[in-house]
């Protein structure tokens, strides 16, 4: 019980963190005469979730000092936090669960995890620092099938304990994706 609380509270900070930039006006580094916000911005702007993209790397304090491949190294290393949280998450409702056919759908979920957590993200990781971009590309779209299949375990069950956590990181992973299609397109 004790390791489902930091989990929790982890995932719900960043729905929080989301919903602050969601219902604020405006939060952009034109208000405050600084420049190192231009760049975030300017990233930001050319991904499908703009204020995802935006939340994460403002609150990075290395992200205003990043290029677009530190932004880039940024978002992969939040999925990779946010796929560990939802792991462990997985992990205490399998404890849990007293449901045969969902702790089936939850078993699957975890066997998807597990290779995104231990393999693939870190090789995104790994690719974005040495700059081959075509590869962290295919990495990053590996783990957004995996996410998919775990999703779709739940398409038509009245139980889907992890719709909200496997949304948001298909967006982490949309906005991951098209800030290395940048990278890819020089």
């Amino acid at each position: 019980m004790r390791r489902s609380l930091p989990s929790v509270s982890f995932f719900l900070v960043h729905i929080l963190l989301l919903s602050c930039i969601l219902l604020t006006p405006t939060l952009s580094s034109d208000g405050d005469g600084d420049d190192d916000g231009d760049l975030v911005d300017q990233i930001c702007r050319k991904t499908p979730f703009y204020d995802l993209c935006s939340s994460i790397l403002h609150s990075n304090p290395l992200a205003p000092k990043s290029d677009p491949k530190g932004m880039a190294l940024i978002m992969v290393n939040d999925i990779q936090a946010n796929a560990t949280d939802t792991l462990s998450y997985i992990e205490d409702l399998i404890k849990q669960t007293s449901d045969e056919e969902l702790e089936q759908q939850l078993a699957f979920c975890a066997e998807s995890y597990i290779p995104v957590v231990k393999y693939i993200l870190p090789q995104a990781a790994d690719a974005i620092s040495q700059g081959r971009f075509g590869f962290a590309s295919y990495c990053i779209v590996d783990a957004q099938k995996e996410v998919n299949a775990c999703d779709k375990k739940f398409s038509g069950s009245s139980q889907a304990p992890l719709s909200d956590r496997n949304d948001i990181m298909q967006k982490l992973v949309d906005v991951a994706a098209a800030i290395v299609k940048l990278l890819l397109n020089g």
